[in-house]
């Protein structure tokens, strides 16, 4: 146990050189002494099964200290150039290509392609007036493109690496940037706050359809819908609207898992027809097995209050009007899903004489399914169930207005 001035005149004149020394005020903790810059700069020095100082992990002091001294240097020397070089990046000018491989730039240059477009249409045939002035507040189409967030995760390149926001060398010994595990962009920690959200998620790195983030499912796919929905809906269509129970009725949960694992491997070519599963029931349980396990639900977790209020207000109008701003707020693949899943329910409630399912009955089933709480609390889950119900019920009921 040594003083901070003991450690400073241990390592004077030794740039570079660094020692570990037990803490005096805090008898344990270990602090990381470091000569750089004729100075000696102390760091708490942590471990967990690896040292660490800030947020990288290394298997060694000295990869630690490797790793540091090339970052000090680098933000020492070139500070004035690290402040500039986000100002006026190549993706600004080139979007994705720059100065990479042809492979990445051909991956890449997909992502600046004229984005997908999606018109909803907005029925005029209304009675109520206050509905009318709901439905028809935002008269004109509206067009959304698909746009989604990278998901971006620290990243360790083996060898040199430039960052494709701003052509920069990416330096450290590891946790140099950020990748999208998506669309496989690298940039750095700094500059990934500033690519836009224009993320096009390559198929090679989706590794499954079920439990996969619903836009970048469809960005992936170049679909408006998950094909999940659609194809489960066209096969409900083609023969279960009369199914007794139909959505109520559980199937075998050990076939309605194997149309999940068909869907992960077999993307849109899975066989659901009625050679490979004559119950119908098997189907409408692996569309309500792919919607619930969304790791984000088809009513977003930050729209979910919106909605369970919305549906609170005594006032029918009123309340109409509070669920159609609250769909409108939605992420354009989720309201478009929502749209055709409410579509296909009101074709369902057509055949409540047969299926005995009508628009409450369905909202029962589809509430929590569509709707979960960001706390994921079972407690609130339960005194919503009412909230969750009215929701679907309305949007099934009033399809025709609502979307």
């Amino acid at each position: 146990m040594i003083s901070r001035e003991s450690a400073d005149e241990l390592l004077a004149g030794a740039e570079g050189a660094y020692l570990i020394r037990e803490s005096q005020r805090q008898p344990g903790m270990h602090t990381l002494a470091l000569r750089f810059g004729l100075q000696t700069l102390n760091y708490r020095l942590f471990y967990d099964g690896k040292h660490f100082v800030g947020e990288k992990r290394f298997e060694s002091v000295h990869d630690l200290v490797t790793d540091a001294l090339i970052t000090l240097h680098i933000e020492t020397k070139a500070a004035e150039y690290i402040a500039k070089m986000t100002t006026n990046p190549i993706y600004e000018h080139l979007g994705y290509t720059s100065l990479l491989k042809d492979e990445a730039a051909h991956r890449l240059s997909r992502g600046r392609a004229e984005p997908r477009r999606v018109t909803f249409q907005r029925d005029e045939r209304i009675s109520s007036p206050l509905v009318r002035r709901s439905a028809l507040k935002d008269a004109t189409e509206k067009q959304c493109s698909y746009d989604k967030v990278h998901n971006f995760k620290v990243h360790t390149f083996r060898g040199p690496h430039w960052c494709e926001y701003c052509a920069n060398f990416m330096w450290g010994l590891i946790a140099q940037g950020v990748r999208c595990s998506d669309c496989g962009l690298n940039v750095h920690k700094q500059c990934s706050k500033l690519v836009p959200s224009d993320c096009q998620p390559d198929l090679r790195r989706i590794k499954k359809v079920f439990s996969c983030d619903l836009t970048t499912l469809v960005k992936a796919h170049n679909t408006t819908r998950p094909m999940v929905v659609d194809m489960c809906i066209r096969e409900i269509e083609l023969r279960g609207m009369k199914s007794e129970g139909l959505y109520r009725v559980s199937g075998f949960s050990e076939h309605i898992e194997d149309v999940r694992l068909a869907f992960d491997r077999d993307g849109d070519k899975a066989d659901i027809s009625a050679n490979a599963y004559a119950d119908i029931n098997i189907i409408a349980g692996a569309l309500k097995l792919y919607l619930r396990d969304l790791p984000i639900p088809v009513i977003t977790f930050d729209l979910y209050s919106k909605f369970i209020q919305a549906a609170k207000i005594p006032i029918a109008d009123a309340r109409l009007e509070a669920v159609h701003e609250g769909l409108l707020q939605l992420p354009p693949a989720h309201y478009e899903t929502l749209r055709y899943l409410m579509a296909h329910l009101k074709r369902v409630t057509m055949f409540e004489k047969d299926n005995f399912m009508n628009a409450e009955n369905l909202g029962i089933v589809f509430g929590p399914t569509l709707m979960q709480p960001p706390e994921q609390n079972a407690l609130t889950t339960l005194n919503d169930m009412r909230q969750q119900k009215l929701v679907v019920q309305l949007m099934i009921e009033h399809e025709d207005v609502l979307f």
